[in-house]
């Protein structure tokens, strides 16, 4: 019975991040800077690292990036959604397990710096250039913004919720 418990709130979690995902992708822009965007998915992962366990978050990240690819049309996008999501989730799951709740709005900056980070990595293997690396400073303010703003929607939102 716990294991269908464990399945149904994961598959819930997946549904959450995944339509955040497809509605924040059928907005404009919010800055006129390709690749740039609030990431509220991560919400539902900072969630999960807070009140489940790293691997809870790893496979609702998985399910969204896959599913969110397909279902938005962006499976040119996967490699970089996949490579920037899990540095982002590597980096999150270690800071939360040193800095714990109180400081989920800085694991969550440093989250959105380390999604970048590993986009840029990727663009770089991809386009077979370094020249993507004058883009990261743009990246990198955005990720301190973005990650601010999901960090305390987390933080906020996480007070509010029951413990599951």
């Amino acid at each position: 019975m716990k294991s269908v418990k464990k399945l149904t709130t994961l598959a819930l979690f997946t549904t959450i991040a995944l339509t955040i995902f497809i509605l924040e992708s059928a907005l404009p822009p919010i800055v006129p800077i390709p690749g740039i965007k609030l990431g509220l998915a991560n919400i539902v992962t900072l969630i999960l690292l807070l009140n489940g366990t790293w691997a809870e978050a790893l496979i609702v990240l998985i399910m969204r990036i896959v599913l969110g690819s397909i279902f938005a049309g962006q499976m040119m996008s996967f490699f970089y959604s996949l490579a920037g999501g899990l540095l982002c989730l590597l980096v999150m799951a270690l800071l939360n397990r040193a800095l714990g709740e109180k400081l989920i709005w800085f694991t969550s900056i440093l989250g959105a710096i380390a999604h970048n980070t590993g986009q840029i990595i990727v663009a770089m293997a991809v386009l077979g250039s370094a020249y993507v690396l004058y883009y990261l400073p743009f990246l990198l303010l955005s990720g301190i913004i973005t990650g601010l703003f999901t960090g305390l929607c987390a933080h906020y939102l996480h007070r509010r919720l029951p413990r599951f």
